[in-house]
């Protein structure tokens, strides 16, 4: 557990216990602190059963010495009824606490001059198919052809460069990604970039995020206006986003005749366009908009570039969703404040690898693109395992009983 362990140390775990309330009162067969420790390893193990990811925990460290050999695995009801006393609140406040960005100034990839390069976007998790899942979270498809699982939609925030999720929102499937989104703008931080894609785009959520500390860098969909006020050097150009009311209540006026039409007026912008190949092997008009105005801070090509590197981030959401989880994997819990805490320590065990390879990645000089999330996954898990295989024989014995 020690990939675990080393950010999300006991005393940290102590302290959230008792911030959110979950300090026992008795000595029990599961304590909380373990119970924390527990739910992490069940999103490590996807696919192990209840019992056997607790015996994979345990077993390495009666080896070690540091667990009682009377203690006993609990049945699957007794660790059920552990994660129901623990809670998602605990969950939820860890990862707040660990999840920070970790890319440091010489991480490749991660930085588009002294702006941090973030991202967010959003995904859906099948759960199981229980009536109050159901009435909680919702599916898609609607009445007619509904999905066959009910489904919690998460918005998170990242970084590029790392595949870090360092900020995140759930909720159930209906809730547009937009409403996650401007939750999210309390955790813009100065001296970043953030990227979205064209479905989170709208005017007020602009407003609301341009309004942040945090430099913004967002592709425009198909339909707003955005009129040349001055041709840039570098092939980009100012322009203005029009509030939908204002474009609404001119577009009345110039029906109507009249010649007291406002003056163009809205939120100052600076347009990028380029066209790609797309897999069809058409060419596509890319269209963004940012809030570094000025070229000489970053040119056209350059925000071009970085808005590639939104792609990174989506390869986390898919490192979560197909390697972590297991492909077409459903979650296990059967109940929504279980299934919030299980998607919490999913996060939580997510960042743990990613800066685990965050880390490695800076020792070798490498852009941590290079290293493969899988392997890593895999690497961890053998670990955790092979605790199992240590023998007291394989301890050297020094004089006065110490063990080396």
């Amino acid at each position: 557990m020690g990939v675990l362990t080393r950010l999300i140390d006991r005393d940290l775990v102590d302290d959230v216990l008792a911030e959110t309330g979950r300090v026992e009162q008795r000595s029990r067969l599961l304590p909380a602190r373990v119970v924390v420790y527990y739910v992490l390893g069940l999103c490590l193990f996807f696919g192990e059963a209840y019992e056997e990811v607790m015996r994979l925990l345990v077993d390495g460290l009666r080896f070690l010495g540091t667990w009682r050999k009377e203690w006993k695995v609990p049945t699957t009801g007794a660790i059920t009824q552990a994660r129901q006393r623990l809670g998602a609140e605990p969950l939820r406040v860890l990862f707040e606490r660990v999840a920070v960005p970790c890319a440091q100034q010489s991480t490749r990839g991660a930085w588009l001059g002294s702006r941090r390069l973030m991202a967010i976007d959003g995904f859906v998790l099948d759960v199981p198919d229980t009536a109050d899942n159901d009435a909680a979270f919702g599916r898609s498809g609607g009445v007619k052809n509904p999905a066959p699982f009910p489904q919690v939609r998460v918005v998170g925030l990242g970084e590029c460069g790392t595949h870090a999720i360092v900020a995140a929102r759930l909720g159930p499937w209906r809730v547009n990604e937009r409403i996650f989104a401007e939750e999210l703008i309390a955790d813009f931080e100065p001296n970043t970039l953030v990227i979205a894609d064209r479905g989170f785009y709208g005017y007020r959520l602009w407003q609301a995020a341009a309004d942040s500390e945090a430099d913004l860098l967002w592709r425009m969909p198909a339909g707003p206006n955005l009129p040349v006020v001055r041709a840039l050097a570098d092939g980009s150009y100012e322009s203005f986003l029009l509030d939908p009311k204002v474009r609404g209540r001119r577009a009345t006026q110039r029906h109507r005749g009249s010649a007291n039409i406002e003056e163009p007026s809205g939120i100052p912008v600076r347009v990028i366009e380029y066209e790609v190949t797309n897999r069809e092997g058409k060419g596509e008009i890319f269209c963004l908009i940012t809030t570094i105005m000025n070229p000489e801070e970053a040119s056209a090509a350059e925000l071009a570039a970085a808005y590639e590197q939104r792609w990174e981030f989506e390869s986390s959401l898919d490192e979560i969703k197909t390697h972590q989880r297991g492909r077409g994997g459903v979650l296990r819990s059967k109940s929504p404040e279980m299934i919030e805490q299980e998607i919490w320590a999913l996060l939580l065990t997510h960042y743990a690898i990613r800066h685990l390879m965050c880390e490695a990645a800076d020792q070798a000089d490498i852009d941590p693109d290079r290293l493969s999330f899988i392997r890593s996954l895999r690497v961890i898990r053998r670990q955790v395992a092979d605790q199992a295989g240590f023998s007291p024989s394989a301890f050297e014995q020094r004089p006065g009983g110490d063990t080396d």
